[in-house]
């Protein structure tokens, strides 16, 4: 009989396998089946897969890391497929008027505790607010009121645009607050979110004006929290040019001062239609829509690739890491997902999804997701909107 084995010797050979392998390795006896299960191998597999994952996402007694690596695999898998048994589909109606906007108020965390809930709130014209649970389908509906908490105290009152429409974009890390006003002769500012907070009724907070005009766009990059990308005119006029900025700061004794340095800059193809939506991805990428084309370039200019997938203008765009999602007025949702083994990440095409009947709906107007749904506002002919859901099931054990 050839000598066997011992549990550290198999541990030791097991920490070097992939999951399905280790689910193969379970297969052969009892001794590696116990081998298998260990909590630090799979514990080390989530890590090495999902940097991100936390230990708080593993609530006590509920699942198991080998659970979790296997529940989210299956659920990226459906998410990234798209076939008609991943999902259940949803028509949430409720509102008597349009959806001017929407988002998801429920934890973005990867959990599979039986608490994961993807929970959506929608602002209609009609006055109201209504918080949909996607998977429960179920609706609770109230005016808002509140516009800071806890205790409605108004910190701070800045004009900055007197008279002219104001857009805010705040930074992932929440330290900056850009603001503009579109097509204008004013010059964009951006404010360091802190002297906002605590200042005083005279007291000027931290800021300072970008050197450009005629802003039409901006976004922050998701990987650094303080590079800015403004979409603006040239010195004439005439053509559309992307910038980039990192922000700082500077602190004296009884000042802040903000520092801003560009780093880049590039003009857009004059055969490109001025673009109306504008999204960073990582710290190099920059997406932008313009009509029904998605159109992708670095922050040198570089053209990555461009999908013209939709038949008709697209309305909204979601970004995250691992995806981006579009809408558009032929009544579709397309997925797009990223593959990051390049010097710049690679978007590929993978599926769409279909809202209602062209008799009864207009079109998509706004498109969200979380970890496990995708959802949709879709206008209604009739001048009302719906909330099309897109839950994704996970199904294993």
């Amino acid at each position: 009989m050839e000598p066997q084995l011992g549990l550290h010797e198999l541990l030791h050979v097991f920490s070097f396998l992939e999951a399905r392998d280790l689910l193969c390795a379970a297969q052969v006896d009892k001794v590696w089946n116990e081998a298998s299960r260990t909590k630090e191998l799979w514990r080390q597999l989530c890590l090495r897969r999902w940097s991100s994952c936390k230990a708080s996402q593993m609530t006590l007694g509920t699942q198991t890391w080998k659970q979790y690596y296997l529940r989210r695999s299956e659920l990226e898998f459906r998410m990234a497929s798209g076939r008609p048994e991943d999902f259940t589909c949803r028509a949430l109606a409720g509102h008597k008027g349009e959806i001017d906007d929407l988002a998801y108020i429920s934890t973005s965390e990867y959990r599979f505790d039986g608490q994961d809930k993807s929970v959506v709130c929608t602002v209609s014209s009609d006055g109201t607010v209504r918080a949909w649970d996607l998977h429960e389908a179920a609706c609770a509906e109230g005016a808002l009121y509140t516009l800071t908490v806890p205790w409605l105290q108004l910190l701070s009152r800045v004009n900055v645009f007197p008279g002219n429409p104001t857009s805010l974009l705040c930074s992932p890390d929440r330290q900056w607050v850009f603001a503009s006003t579109q097509n204008s002769d004013l010059s964009p500012e951006v404010f360091y979110t802190q002297s906002l907070l605590c200042r005083s009724e005279d007291e000027t907070p931290a800021s300072t004006t970008l050197p450009i005009w005629l802003t039409s766009r901006a976004c922050w990059t998701p990987d650094e929290a303080a590079r800015l990308m403004v979409m603006h005119r040239n010195d004439n006029g005439m053509q559309l040019v992307i910038t980039t900025y990192e922000l700082g700061s500077r602190k004296s004794r009884d000042r802040v001062e903000v520092l801003v340095r560009q780093i880049a800059s590039f003009l857009l193809p004059d055969t490109m239609m001025p673009p109306h939506l504008m999204k960073g991805h990582g710290s190099q990428v920059i997406l932008l829509v313009s009509g029904s084309e998605l159109v992708l370039f670095t922050i040198h200019g570089l053209q990555l690739v461009a999908f013209q997938d939709h038949q008709r203008p697209i309305t909204s765009m979601w970004v995250d890491q691992t995806r981006v999602i579009t809408s558009s007025f032929d009544l579709s949702l397309r997925v797009y997902m990223w593959n990051k083994e390049n010097k710049f990440p690679v978007l590929k095409s993978c599926y769409h999804l279909l809202g209602g009947s062209h008799r009864w709906a207009s079109g998509f107007t706004h498109v969200e997701s979380d970890s496990m749904s995708i959802v949709g506002v879709e206008a209604r002919n009739i001048g009302t909107s719906i909330l099309r859901s897109y839950y994704f099931q996970v199904r294993c054990g």
